[in-house]
C-alpha cells in the first residue's frame, strides 16, 4: 500500500505542476495580447503648428484632417489610412451640443489634406473651399477616387473618368459640369447633385 499511495501522491503532484505551468502560460499570453494591443491603440493626435510630422513615426504615416465647425476641440488631427468621418469628429471630442449630426455623413472615408466643417443646426451651408467637405459634401475638385466612390452609383470606373474629366478639363466650375462625364445621366445625377460641392 505504501509504494501505491506514493505512486499517486507523486501523480498528483505532477498534475499540479503541469496545470500550474498551463495556468502561467495562459496568464503571459494574455498580458503580451493585452499590451500589444494597449501599444498600437491611441495613435491618432492632435498636431500644433509647431510640431514637426517627421519627428514621430506614428505621426509621419498618418494622414492629416482639419476639423472645424461644431465640434468640441476645432483642430488638425492626424489619423490614420482608412479612417471615417466619425473618427476625424471623435479626434475632435465629438459633437458640440448645436451640431447638426445629420449634415456629416459620418461613414465615408476621410482623404489626407481634406477640411471637415461641422456644421451648426440651422446654419445655412458654407460654401466649400478646395479641399474642403462641407455638411459632408465630396468636394468634386479635391476628391480622390475613394472619397468618389463614396457616392451612390459611383464604382471605380465612374470615379475613374470622374477623375479623368477633372484632369482634362480642369476644375469643376458647377457640379451640373458632371452630366458631362460619361456614364452620368440625369438620373444618377440626381442622386449626386445633393451630396457633392464644387
Amino acid at each position: 500500500m505504501g509504494v501505491v499511495a506514493r505512486n499517486l501522491e507523486k501523480r498528483a503532484r505532477l498534475r499540479i505542476a503541469v496545470g500550474g505551468a498551463v495556468v502561467l502560460l495562459v496568464v503571459g499570453l494574455g498580458c503580451a495580447v493585452l499590451f500589444s494591443s494597449l501599444s498600437s491603440a491611441g495613435s491618432t493626435s492632435v498636431v500644433t503648428p509647431g510640431d514637426s510630422p517627421s519627428s514621430d513615426p506614428v505621426v509621419s504615416s498618418a494622414i492629416y484632417v482639419h476639423v472645424l465647425g461644431a465640434v468640441s476641440h476645432a483642430g488638425l488631427y492626424a489619423l490614420r489610412e482608412g479612417d471615417r468621418a466619425v473618427d476625424a469628429v471623435a479626434a475632435a471630442g465629438g459633437f458640440a451640443d448645436d451640431a447638426d449630426q445629420a449634415g456629416l455623413n459620418l461613414a465615408r472615408f476621410v482623404s489626407d489634406g481634406e477640411q471637415i466643417v461641422v456644421p451648426v443646426v440651422g446654419a445655412a451651408p458654407a460654401v466649400a473651399a478646395p479641399g474642403t467637405t462641407v455638411a459632408g459634401k465630396v468636394n468634386l475638385n479635391t476628391a480622390d477616387a475613394a472619397a468618389l466612390e463614396t457616392l451612390p452609383r459611383v464604382g471605380p470606373a465612374l470615379a475613374a473618368r470622374i477623375l479623368e474629366w477633372r484632369e482634362t478639363n480642369g476644375r469643376f466650375t458647377a457640379i451640373e459640369d458632371l452630366l458631362s462625364v460619361t456614364g452620368i445621366g440625369d438620373k444618377t445625377f440626381e442622386g449626386l447633385k445633393e451630396l457633392v460641392s464644387v
